[in-house]
């Protein structure tokens, strides 16, 4: 899931996070597009005192200073943040280090630099991006899919609806924020989500 940290004055956030890894989602990516630094960082230290129990990747979205400064799993680059191969150098080899990538061209790149996994999307419209791109669509991704051969997270306007859709073109997990942020029950949503992740699964 991405812990999008725009929905704290909305929800318990801290709460729905915690009770998402609870019923099974198995990464966590902090992110904010608005929070001064001291306000990630704290919130990123918090986010990791309630994952310390459970054995599941702790992602912090563009920010390198943060992701080293709360000793966090890894970071999640986009297009415009610091490249690739400087934030391994920077980073050092054992960090988790995703790429966002919206085309066939850019994930193909992402792959050949090394990065450990893509963020794929938008698939579907979403409004969790102020410019957001045109939604690439099932179709595309699919063919994404099957050009690379790195683990791929599909992003953009997923949700319990249609997830099972999204998992049956191949891809290896999703990423939602309103799915679970947005609801108002992000337990049950959670645990909808996953239940019709494990039933596409099934059918692949």
């Amino acid at each position: 899931m991405i812990a999008d940290m725009e929905y704290m004055n909305k929800i318990n956030f801290f709460s729905a996070v915690e009770n998402a890894v609870h019923q099974g989602a198995t990464l966590v990516q902090l992110r904010s597009k608005k929070a001064d630094s001291r306000s990630f960082l704290n919130t990123a230290f918090k986010i990791k005192e309630i994952l310390a129990p459970i054995d599941i990747p702790f992602i912090i979205n563009d920010r390198i200073d943060i992701a080293l400064a709360c000793q966090a799993d890894g970071v999640h680059l986009g297009q415009k943040d610091i490249p690739l191969p400087i934030a391994k150098k920077i980073l050092g080899k054992n960090k988790i280090i995703g790429i966002t990538a919206s085309n066939k061209e850019l994930a193909k790149k992402a792959q050949s630099q090394g990065a450990d996994y893509l963020g794929v999307g938008p698939v579907f419209y979403t409004e969790s991006k102020q410019k957001a791109l045109t939604p690439m669509g099932l179709q595309y991704l699919s063919m994404i899919r099957k050009n690379t051969n790195i683990p791929i997270l599909a992003i953009g306007g997923i949700n319990p609806q249609n997830v099972a859709k999204v998992m049956m073109t191949g891809v290896d997990g999703v990423a939602v924020i309103s799915a679970i942020l947005g609801s108002d029950n992000p337990q049950f949503s959670t645990k909808k989500l996953l239940k019709e992740i494990n039933k596409a699964k099934n059918k692949i």
